[in-house]
């Protein structure tokens, strides 16, 4: 173990009751489910069901929708096969909670101190760890390599930015990743820098998020909500939006005083924060979070819910994706609006999505706007949705998973009446 390493298990160890304390204030002020603190700290944790079980964890909505496509994967190919997903924000567990498979449950993540990383990995005795994309947790990573359980790190992206600050760590990354026994990056330039930082070959086996199927709609709700809001209206939805990106949206759609707009943000729980800025420009709207029934007088659709992300995308004549005109955020995945056959502006900054943006942007299917004269000419031209490239974009959409899927496989060990099967 590196000097560094030991460094961040001695200093998580001694803060474990500051963490505590951190846990109560942040549910205090709503950013923690009093009722599932216990397990943020790996405590009174649902009972283990005999036989292999999968560990899968995330952070926040994209890393656990990629992760929860890949379970139920796994589960087809393995239906006596149980799955612990963990993600850490209450968006997640509100979004993964109803749409676990059967055979499966959700735990908010532990905090990463030794204790109760220990606690964890004891409790669950999971044969194969899934972390998605950068999700690199010291204590948990080490608990699991003692406990001998295989681990794996899927659709991996790490932007030039972390990859210089982990070359000071250098030690550190190899000790906790070098082991693992998969390592699927989910593009060329991820590959490259993990194997800098590893001295390893990375196989680069393509974004999962291509196999994501696009999120369902009610169509009564859609039909509904065509009559009594849109009402022959054309619809611009600004969607996954981020600070500033609805001020952005609502001053590019000032030049279409008759569209129907909807605000669907990132975050549900910034729907006050929206709702005052919608109220200070005088500006008509519905709030989906109090039930208002939205009608042709009002101007603006305020989407501040969770799960409905399919029914807004089917309504909308162009789409403007946010995460790419905010700060630090790197763009949200372009594929579902996209394989919807909508038209997608979004901004510069999507560096999360950068290869699959990149090839999107040379096949017209998105277009970047980085002001709001640009995202107003978007919403008066929208890019072409030419159903030829979009066949051809779903015919390689589930490449990535089916590789993921078939390192994964053997890592994971048969129940006893199942093991001289056949593979699914």
């Amino acid at each position: 173990m590196t000097p560094a390493l030991l460094a961040y298990r001695c200093v998580t160890g001694l803060a474990a009751p500051l963490f505590g304390i951190a846990l109560n204030a942040r549910a205090d002020n709503g950013k923690e489910d009093p009722l599932r603190l216990n397990e943020r700290l790996a405590k009174r944790l649902p009972p283990r069901r005999p036989g292999p079980l999968v560990w899968l964890h995330g952070a926040s909505v994209g890393e656990s929708l990629v992760l929860l496509e890949l379970g139920r994967r796994l589960i087809e190919a393995r239906p006596g096969l149980m799955l612990v997903f963990t993600s850490q924000t209450l968006t997640s567990a509100r979004l993964l909670g109803p749409a676990v498979p059967q055979n499966a449950i959700h735990a908010m993540a532990p905090i990463d101190t030794p204790m109760a990383a220990r606690r964890f990995i004891q409790h669950w005795r999971p044969d194969l760890c899934i972390f998605a994309e950068g999700e690199i947790w010291p204590n948990l990573i080490l608990e699991a390599g003692k406990f001998g359980a295989r681990r794996a790190l899927v659709n991996a992206r790490m932007t030039q930015k972390s990859a210089a600050g982990w070359q000071r760590f250098r030690g550190v990354f190899r000790t906790l990743i070098g082991s693992f026994d998969v390592i699927f990056a989910a593009d060329a330039e991820t590959g490259a820098r993990l194997e800098g930082l590893l001295q390893r070959a990375v196989r680069v086996a393509g974004n999962l998020k291509t196999a994501q199927s696009p999120p369902k709609a009610n169509p009564v709700e859609q039909a509904r909500l065509t009559s009594t809001f849109i009402n022959g209206r054309r619809c611009f939805v600004a969607a996954s939006t981020h600070l500033g990106e609805e001020a952005l949206f609502l001053d590019g759609a000032a030049q279409f005083p008759d569209a129907a707009l909807i605000l669907v943000p990132r975050h549900p729980a910034r729907g006050d924060e929206i709702a005052e800025l919608l109220a200070s420009r005088r500006i008509p709207f519905a709030r989906r979070s109090k039930g208002d029934a939205p009608t042709p007088r009002d101007r603006v659709l305020l989407a501040d819910t969770m799960g409905e992300m399919g029914l807004w995308l089917r309504l909308a004549d162009v789409v403007y994706l946010g995460g790419g005109n905010a700060p630090d955020i790197g763009g949200h995945n372009p594929l579902e609006p996209v394989r919807l056959r909508r038209p997608v502006l979004t901004g510069p900054d999507v560096f999360n999505f950068a290869g699959i943006m990149d090839g999107l942007v040379q096949s017209g299917l998105v277009r970047t706007v980085t002001n709001v004269a640009e995202l107003a000419d978007g919403l008066a031209h929208p890019p072409a949705v030419p159903e030829d490239v979009v066949a051809a974009l779903e015919a390689n959409a589930d490449a990535p998973m089916i590789a993921t899927l078939e390192a994964l496989l053997p890592l994971i060990p048969r129940p006893l009446l199942e093991a001289e099967g056949p593979e699914l």
